[in-house]
């Protein structure tokens, strides 16, 4: 998992007017559970929203009026309209501790089913999974090159050492379907033969 670094500054007050305050002077209120006592902060929203805005999921290094923690984000609020970040939770981490973390999908390389006309089709951006977070990768790279149409990658197909995917393991994470103009793949094994 990547990481990033955060600084925050204590909360002495914490409720609606204080929060309001907050936003108002460029900053996010947070807090940080999971071992132990809450500890409410608040933090940059240019800094914050780096991390949020990214496809990336990251362990953060918390770094609170001296005080350093590694945490995740657990919950996120934000403004209906103007998408800003209006409230974070972190998870302090541990490593005996499992957490569950949603991971993006990644795919690489080219399908054959595309190359041939087919239509790619990706139902799973995420995949929510358990683990320590010594064991969770950046990411779940799939390599689609062997896909024809009429082919699919299931959860059941993936192998993460130490991380036990949580979603149903007969759905699809990504398939190549049949489109109009596409030619029948089947006939590049002889070719390769």
């Amino acid at each position: 998992m990547k990481t990033a670094q955060l600084s925050g500054s204590s909360r002495t007050n914490v409720g609606k007017k204080d929060a309001a305050t907050l936003r108002r002077e460029g900053r996010v209120p947070a807090v940080l559970y999971g071992t132990g006592e809450q500890t409410h902060f608040s933090v940059k929203a240019i800094d914050i929203e780096k991390i949020v805005f990214s496809p990336d999921v990251y362990k953060i290094e918390l770094n609170i009026d001296g005080k350093k923690a590694e945490a995740i984000i657990r919950e996120l609020q934000q403004h209906p309209t103007k998408d800003t970040v209006q409230h974070v939770d972190f998870l302090e981490v541990t490593d005996k501790k499992p957490i569950k973390i949603g991971l993006p999908v990644r795919l690489e390389g080219s399908s054959r089913g595309v190359m041939a006309g087919g239509k790619l089709l990706q139902v799973f951006r995420k995949l929510n999974v358990v683990g320590l977070a010594k064991d969770l990768p950046e990411a779940i790279v799939l390599n689609i090159a062997p896909l024809r149409i009429g082919h699919a990658i299931r959860i059941k197909d993936v192998q993460l050492p130490g991380v036990t995917v949580l979603d149903p393991a007969n759905a699809v994470i990504v398939s190549v379907k049949r489109a109009r103009g596409s030619v029948d793949d089947s006939g590049d094994d002889d070719e390769e033969a």
